[in-house]
Formats: structure tokens, sequence, C-alpha cells
């Protein structure tokens, strides 16, 4: 009685195991990205082959002006995507404002896209407090989505002057990084 027992008791996990094994989840369907309070340090460099063209996108800045990466044809661009609660993020931010201060006169525009949920009420203070000096744009998922999807940030982007993404970059960099990249570029 007690193998008999066994057996079936045996039997039923096996057939549990090659369930859970052979047989695979639902696809989960597609959802907004979350993004944590404290995105990891670590970096990631995903190196372009075969470079892509930056999708073209249309967001308002905080005035509530326009503006179109095609604007800026013809400059190496850096796109950030951020927000003011990601203290990676923020610790980008004085190397986007030195930076900017050195090159804008070589060709090289920064724009900053907000992952705020409440950009018109956190924004403007904190543009004016960490002094930033190149545009921000509010950002929304269909421009993340454009991207490929923005599931950390900061995740930055390097464009050339022909509009090909060179570089995306995914949790923070020093300015040494986005300096060495741009400097190839300009």
């Amino acid at each position: 009685m007690k193998k008999t027992t066994f057996m079936i008791i045996l039997g039923g996990l096996t057939l549990i195991i090659a369930w859970l094994i052979l047989i695979k989840p639902p696809k989960e369907s597609k959802k907004e990205a979350v993004f944590p309070e404290e995105t990891p340090q670590k970096i990631t460099v995903v190196k372009k082959t075969g470079f892509k063209l930056a999708p073209e996108f249309s967001l308002k800045d905080i005035n509530g002006a326009e503006k179109k990466l095609s604007d800026f044809k013809g400059k190496v661009v850096i796109i950030d995507f951020w927000a003011t609660w990601c203290p990676p993020c923020r610790n980008e931010i004085p190397h986007f404002v030195s930076l900017y201060n050195q090159y804008k006169g070589q060709g090289l525009e920064i724009i900053g896209v907000a992952l705020d949920q409440n950009p018109g009420g956190v924004l403007p203070g904190f543009i004016k407090d960490n002094s930033i000096n190149y545009i921000i744009l509010v950002g929304n998922n269909k421009v993340s989505d454009l991207y490929g999807g923005i599931s950390a940030i900061p995740t930055t982007f390097i464009i050339d002057r022909n509009g090909n993404i060179i570089k995306k970059y995914i949790g923070y960099n020093e300015r040494e990084v986005f300096e060495s990249q741009i400097k190839e570029l300009l």
C-alpha cells in the first residue's frame, strides 16, 4: 500500500514538472514602462553596427513650444531620457550642462526628454535650480516606444550629423564617456 501511494505521488509530481517545462507561459501584454526610484549604477553600452536613422519626433518644451528632432539636422545630438526623481539622471545633468557650454559652438545639441508624471509642476523649478542650459522636452510613451521602449533611465542616445544613432547608453555615465564620443563626431 505504501509503495502504491508513493508511486501515485511520484507520478503526479512528474506530470506537474513536465507540464511546467513544456507549457510556455502566455506572452505578457505591453505595459507602460515603470522606472524604479533607483536605477542600477551598472553602465551598459550598446554599440551599433549598420547605424539606424534616429526616429523623428515632435514634443513640446515646458513653455508649450513644439520642437522636432529634424530642427537639429546637421548637428551632433545627445538625446537623454530622464526624470527629476531619478538620482543617476540628476547626477548626469552637470555633465550635460558643461558639455553643452563647451561644444554648442561646434555643433552640439542636447535634448533632455523628461519622463516625469507631473512635468508642468516639477520641471520649471528643477530646470532653474539646476541651471540647465540645454533643451528640455516633455516626453511621452509614443516617443519612448520610437526609441525601442525606455525601460531604464537614464537612457542616452548619441546621434551623428546625418541623423544616425551611433550609440545607446543605459544607466549613469561620466562626462568623459559622452565627451569622447561627441569629439569624434563634431
